[in-house]
């Protein structure tokens, strides 16, 4: 892939320094809603979706991993000949490296705290006939701005993807595009800490998919407002976190308007414990 020797720099960069962190949170987590959409699925797909996730700070910026485990509750067969229903692994990695803390600048810029390069990959499997093993890899500057009580990071990536047809059995390559994004978070307190997190990320359109239709441009919403109910319990403070969610998908993986499965407006139920 074009990008993999840049995002494979990074890695190793991140690497070599994240060996003494200065500071870390692991949990894991969870989500639930009887409305996921899937392409070419009429009928709404409910879904356990559980989720393993680190993140972490060393001396020039950050690493941030996750692992979902999807289960498809109905709709959503495993294969052409299976009764049972669809699984999916899906990863993700993130990485930072700070341009104030590599340079020892500091930015006196307002509301922009510092400049960074993000880097990255996802990848994922499923168990469905059409046996998607998407690989995606970005990189890209980032404007990291610091706001009352919480963080807005914005990235402009270049971004590139392969991925599997099972249908028609290949492999298919799409052009490199962008994504814009912008990821959040707003910590506060009515009584019981909350937060407000999230992300949002635009896809430019990729070229041809593998069965020769042009895709669009995709846009991912995926937010949530949790309460820190660990406290209620005597907990420590940020352990458990439970409350409600929001997803919305425009062309999920590309697909063009108005095709099945293609969009999804759901509420979901989440919770995260923290240790």
């Amino acid at each position: 892939m074009k990008l993999a020797p840049l995002v494979a720099a990074g890695l190793i960069a991140a690497a070599g320094s994240a060996h003494a962190a200065d500071f870390s949170d692991t949990w894991i987590g969870y989500r639930y809603s009887s409305g996921y959409a899937e392409p070419a699925i009429a009928k709404d797909v409910p879904k356990n979706i559980f989720t393993l996730a680190h993140f972490s700070g060393y001396k020039y910026g950050t690493n941030f991993f996750s692992v979902d485990l999807l289960r498809s509750l109905e709709n959503d067969p495993a294969n052409r000949n299976s009764t049972s229903q669809a699984q999916e692994l899906y990863a993700v990695y993130r990485g930072s490296v700070s341009s104030s803390k590599t340079l020892g600048m500091k930015y006196d810029l307002g509301p922009v705290k510092d400049f960074s390069l993000t880097f990255g990959f996802d990848a994922g499997a499923k168990d469905t006939a059409f046996a998607p093993k998407p690989l995606k890899l970005l990189i890209g500057p980032t404007v990291n701005f610091a706001i009352p009580m919480g963080f807005v990071d914005v990235s402009l990536l270049a971004y590139d993807e392969t991925n599997n047809n099972g249908i028609v059995g290949r492999k298919v390559q799409f052009d490199t595009t962008y994504q814009l994004g912008a990821l959040w978070g707003v910590f506060f307190n009515l009584g019981t800490p909350a937060k407000f997190t999230g992300f949002v990320s635009i896809t430019g359109p990729k070229g041809k998919d593998g069965f020769g239709v042009e895709t669009e441009t995709e846009t991912l919403l995926r937010t949530s407002v949790q309460w820190d109910l660990g406290t209620l319990a005597g907990l420590n403070k940020g352990t458990f976190f439970a409350g409600i969610g929001y997803e919305y998908w425009k062309n999920k993986f590309g697909n063009p308007s108005g095709s099945t499965g293609s969009k999804n407006s759901v509420p979901v139920l989440v919770a995260e414990f923290h240790f």
